[in-house]
């Protein structure tokens, strides 16, 4: 069994950051492939980035490429999300996961102020 706890959402203006994390409990965190989803209001979630078992790679939506950093930190069990550059379009409800499963978080709320 795996818990995962997001936290780091807030209120911020266009154009400022955040900082998402994701915080895992159990064991073999290392060994899942991490992933960040987003659900905006009245819209399905979508993924919005990946990252391997080692961190050896990672994958972006079109949306968020070049603005937005995945990362993750074994030894802390943690998974972050990095925001930059941030649009009034990005707010919604942060969710991490490990693929292949049905571990989910919660979810943070990002709100973007134009």
């Amino acid at each position: 069994q795996v818990q995962l706890v997001e936290s780091g959402g807030g209120l911020v203006q266009a154009g400022g950051s955040l900082r998402l994390s994701c915080a895992a409990s159990g064991r073999y965190f290392s060994a899942f492939v991490m992933g960040w989803y987003r659900q905006a209001p009245g819209k399905e979630r979508v993924l919005v980035a990946t990252i391997t078992d080692g961190g050896g790679r990672t994958n972006y939506a079109d949306f968020v490429k070049g603005r937005f950093t995945i990362s993750r930190d074994d030894a802390k069990n943690t998974v972050y999300l990095q925001l930059n550059s941030l649009k009034p379009e990005d707010t919604a409800v942060y969710y991490c996961r490990a693929l292949g499963t049905s571990y989910w978080g919660k979810g943070t709320l990002v709100t973007v102020s134009s």
